[in-house]
């Protein structure tokens, strides 16, 4: 029954539009229009007309718009207003014989013109279509925020309603005060006029009860104030408008007038998320990665950093350096709320990627917290990322950032662990690094001098050269994964461990320790 009829909802058999009879989906897949879901739900609970599935819900809003039921919607009307509107011609089967091939060529040639003309028409209805249901969103999203607005307003009210009451209370309770202080003052001066033992016994009785009840006065104004909800609630009520009017600062006038959409021939919804920021219109910059992780007050500037936020989630902004060589770009993820900078590689930059210089991204590395990492894997998937500390401004630790990002063409990435020293013994470690053979005997050094101020440990999670500092494998490394209490101190330690040595430890129990990869490197991005 349904699908005899698919333009229409099968609840009321009333054909969809884009007003009150909007198409919906809801959880369990089936489609009806926004009226008779908002005549169905009842008390919060909605059961669908077809499958009888309960969902909850307060207004058909909270569901999403079946965009490709309006769509099928629209291309049904258009071709039964087509096949009503056109006469049907006879068949042909092209210009007549007696047309010479120019006269054709000029046939064909116009037949073209006309078929692309009719490609973008329907190119541009379908981008209508679709601003046309952006547009519909918007609408909603607008009442949607003004039902929020009045209920702030009420909030407001009854937060007013709070302190008016408090107010009559402290009127009423200053009124007492001044009056069992008038009467005290009274007491005072017919304390010094009594005269008789009759007149202090009457007074002194007289100025107990006053006394009596100017404490007890006391007592209530002790209990009573501040009332905790009423000052609670108008603190935070206060809190609430404030900073949504802080976010209500910009002026919207003058930021459309600051929009210039220079490519015309960018679709329809391009340039939609152009104005609304989901397409940044400036080039990306540090700077745009560095406020991610800052508060941001104003609607602009919320717009764009939610923008490069979207962009980064979806692997679409990279680092890139140039060479005699050509391009290599490095990826920029987004994870837990960090960033991560991977290492440089010759691989094609994405067409609709935005780019920024990778000399410009590492200059914001502080050397001071540089956190570096290895994503570990084995038999065909990666197991853990490593997370390492390094040791400020010494040379080893300056050439773990050099081989993690690549900046100098060389990477621990695809590199083998290549051996495990004393395994199952107080000081186990492993070691890799070898990033020019990948079996040991490689990994020269990218730094012409590597001695420098360097600690000895022999605690798990130590990162430490492997070879002599100078020698034709002092890029190779080695992590410690047992405490050794008892015996020597390695030395030429370069950093620690702060996250993921379980993951090293877990390689180090694999059966070939040659067959664990650190299948990616990078480093973490302070911004």
């Amino acid at each position: 029954m349904m699908d005899n009829k698919p333009e229409a909802c099968s609840v009321c058999f009333i054909d969809y539009d884009d007003n009150q009879l909007r198409p919906r989906n809801l959880p369990c897949g089936h489609t009806f229009c926004s009226q008779c879901i908002d005549n169905a739900i009842k008390n919060g609970q909605l059961s669908c007309p077809s499958c009888r599935a309960q969902h909850t819900a307060t207004a058909a809003t909270q569901f999403p718009i079946s965009y490709a039921v309006e769509a099928f919607v629209r291309k049904l009307k258009n071709i039964q207003l087509t096949t009503e509107e056109v006469v049907p011609a006879k068949p042909s089967e092209g210009p007549a014989r007696g047309i010479s091939k120019t006269l054709r060529s000029l046939v064909q040639e116009q037949k073209n013109i006309i078929s692309s003309l009719i490609t973008s028409c329907e190119e541009v209805l379908s981008q209508l279509g679709k601003y046309r249901g952006q547009l519909g969103d918007w609408k909603t999203h607008h009442l949607q925020l003004q039902d929020r607005l009045y209920a702030l307003l009420e909030e407001n009210k009854s937060a007013m309603k709070l302190l008016e009451l408090e107010d009559t209370s402290v009127v009423d309770m200053t009124t007492q005060g001044e009056e069992g202080k008038t009467q005290l003052q009274a007491m005072l001066g017919s304390l010094d006029t009594v005269n008789t033992p009759q007149e202090v016994g009457t007074t002194i009785d007289t100025a107990d009860g006053c006394k009596m009840k100017v404490e007890d006065w006391l007592q209530k104004c002790q209990e009573l104030f501040p009332d905790v909800k009423t000052v609670h609630t108008s603190v935070k009520v206060q809190e609430t408008i404030r900073e949504a009017l802080e976010m209500m600062t910009t002026e919207t006038g003058a930021t459309a007038d600051n929009v210039h959409l220079e490519d015309s021939a960018s679709s329809i919804m391009n340039k939609v998320q152009e104005i609304t920021g989901e397409i940044p219109r400036k080039p990306l910059t540090v700077e745009d990665l560095r406020r991610m992780s800052e508060p941001i007050k104003r609607l602009v500037e919320a717009s764009r950093v939610l923008a490069v936020k979207r962009l980064v989630e979806a692997g679409r902004v990279v680092a890139v350096q140039e060479d005699q060589d050509g391009r290599r770009s490095a990826r920029i993820t987004l994870q837990d709320g960090q960033l991560y900078l991977h290492p440089l590689l010759r691989q094609p930059t994405p067409a609709d990627a935005h780019t920024l210089q990778e000399s410009e991204v590492v200059g914001v590395l502080d050397p001071s917290c540089t956190l570096a990492f290895l994503d570990l894997g084995w038999a065909g998937s990666t197991r853990g990322r490593v997370t390492i500390r390094l040791t400020p401004d010494t040379p080893l630790a300056r050439q773990f950032v050099l081989l993690c990002t690549g900046q100098r063409g060389h990477t621990y990435r695809n590199t083998k662990l290549l051996q495990v020293e004393d395994k199952g013994e107080p000081g186990e470690c492993v070691v890799g690094g070898d990033y020019e053979s990948n079996d040991g005997e490689g990994g020269a050094p990218l730094l012409p001098d590597l001695q420098g101020q360097y600690r000895e440990s022999a605690q798990a999670g130590a990162v430490l050269a492997w070879c002599e500092l100078g020698g034709p494998w002092s890029a190779q490394f080695a992590i410690i994964t047992r405490d050794d209490q008892d015996g020597d101190q390695w030395s030429d330690v370069f950093g620690d461990v702060v996250s993921g040595l379980d993951v090293v430890r877990a390689a180090v129990n694999h059966s070939d320790i040659t067959e664990v990869t650190v299948v990616d490197c990078g480093v973490v991005l302070p911004l």
